[in-house]
């Protein structure tokens, strides 16, 4: 009785002696305040209503009309090679994620051995084999061999937390992975469609070139029987000749744009060069459907980008815990159990050969703990990058919606004034053209006429290019495309 109360007393101490390292230890462990985010963003866009409705939610197969352009997405989408390189990024942070997993779960092992030994007969563990049978009339063998068999078992208590959040800050950094591959799908679409309007734009840009090099044909023809009929002077020849050619050039360089950009489309859907098929006409008459932008908040919800970068700021504050969790001391379990003997034939003799084993200890940084600090300083640093890329996206992500949909009411007036232009030098040529023949106006007129029509047309062009692309662009800003 006595000699269980002095054991129990003993015990009672070593746990007291415990606590009182554990404690020692919490109070030297530095804290640093975390620095919080701000999500904080306009109740509404400028000049936009608080309508909720987003076209984000729309799904990019609805949101393309175009079969042409729907089959080239859809193809890009599957053999991208950059879209497949962060697929294979997803399986890596997957593999992470398990990995961490298992860290904090027991480690069972098995293992057999061989082994021999002969030690000198003039130490103690050479006499007790000299001296000591086995059985009656059976030595020690010498020399001595040594056959085991088992199964062992180690497991880390994980009291501080350190291995279950590693585990939850690769759970997070695999979903920031996944929104990486959501909103690179996003560009991929919105650089895909860009691609084809401007393709189909540079079809357009080479008809009307063709159709001015017609109209150009039979003005100089007509300059040249004016120059005949002394109507007309030598110069005026030159100076249409020198416009014709001038517009065949620029109509070989437009052809190698469209070639150009063929191959940019090629190589966005990962094959090899060859026809891009497209319906280039109507291109002027598209009419551009109604984007319906919503509130600002949804762009938390929507951008594929906005919410990696949260994901990616929810880790970092894991890793916080994780490198604050080192200072800690880490407590481990051991155990084995199987069995062993100098002869092979004994290892079935049970329980004689059974062999057990069971420890545990604790282990914690005491002295030159500098690689903690370091370690804990660059968690508490990288936590603050993280907040400042969060907020960079968030306000990045709020100003390119503010941009595209400032973009597409500007496009729209200047479309409708350019329509004007266009159609107000068009009718200008014929008349030019009249009054040239009842040598009403000089040739450099009719010159300039044609030339600026054929400018505003290719002006129009860009310009419905442009809006098509900021609808895209819309699209895309709203965080639309990737679902």
């Amino acid at each position: 009785m006595i000699n269980s109360i002095k054991f129990f007393m003993k015990r009672s101490k070593l746990l007291l002696v415990l606590i009182l390292s554990v404690s020692v230890f919490y109070s030297c462990v530095p804290t640093k305040e975390l620095k919080q985010e701000n999500k904080k963003l306009p109740s509404q866009y400028a000049q936009q209503s608080t309508d909720t409705t987003n076209s984000a939610i729309i799904q990019w197969k609805d949101f393309f009309k175009e079969d042409n352009l729907i089959k080239l997405i859809d193809t890009a989408l599957v053999n991208n090679q950059e879209l497949n390189i962060m697929l294979k990024q997803i399986d890596v942070a997957q593999n992470e994620v398990k990995a961490r997993k298992g860290e904090y779960l027991p480690f069972i092992t098995y293992g057999a051995g061989a082994e021999v030994e002969k030690v000198g007969e003039y130490t103690r563990n050479g006499a007790v084999e000299k001296n000591l049978e086995i059985k009656e009339g059976e030595e020690f063998p010498e020399p001595l061999t040594d056959y085991s068999a088992g199964i062992f078992a180690s497991w880390e208590l994980d009291i501080w937390k350190k291995l279950r959040n590693s585990k939850k800050a690769a759970v997070l950094e695999y979903l920031s992975s996944i929104e990486g591959k959501n909103f690179m799908v996003t560009r991929i679409i919105a650089e895909i469609a860009d691609s084809y309007y401007e393709l189909l734009a540079l079809d357009n840009q080479l008809a009307f070139i063709e159709q001015n090099l017609e109209l150009q044909g039979n003005a100089l023809k007509m300059v040249r029987l004016q120059k005949e009929a002394a109507r007309a002077t030598e110069l005026a020849v030159k100076r249409f000749e020198a416009e014709v050619f001038k517009n065949q050039s620029h109509k070989f360089e437009v052809q190698q744009e469209i070639v150009e950009m063929e191959n940019k489309l090629n190589f966005l859907i990962g094959r090899q060069p060859q026809h891009i098929a497209r319906n280039s006409a109507g291109f002027i008459e598209t009419q551009m459907d109604t984007i319906y932008s919503g509130v600002p908040s949804q762009l938390l919800q929507n951008r594929p980008d906005i919410r990696q970068a949260e994901y990616e700021l929810e880790a970092a504050k894991l890793n916080i815990k994780v490198a604050r969790a080192n200072f800690y001391p880490s407590i481990g379990i051991k155990a084995g159990i199987g069995l062993q003997a100098f002869n092979p034939k004994y290892l079935t003799a049970t329980p004689e050969s059974l062999m057990y084993s069971a420890m545990g200890d604790i282990v914690g940084p005491l002295i030159n703990r500098n690689a903690i600090k370091a370690n804990y300083n660059t968690a508490n640093a990288k936590q603050v990058q993280a907040v400042f890329e969060f907020e960079k996206a968030i306000l990045n992500g709020y100003i390119e919606v503010v941009n595209q949909l400032s973009k597409i009411e500007n496009l729209k007036k200047s479309y409708d004034l350019k329509e004007n232009q266009v159609k107000a030098l068009t009718e200008s040529i014929d008349l030019s053209t009249r009054l040239f023949q009842s040598a009403r106006i000089e040739y450099i007129e009719v010159l300039l006429t044609q030339r600026e029509a054929l400018e505003s047309k290719m002006e129009l062009v860009e310009t419905k290019k442009d809006q098509l692309m900021a609808r895209v662009n819309v699209y895309q800003a709203l965080g639309g495309g990737w679902n």
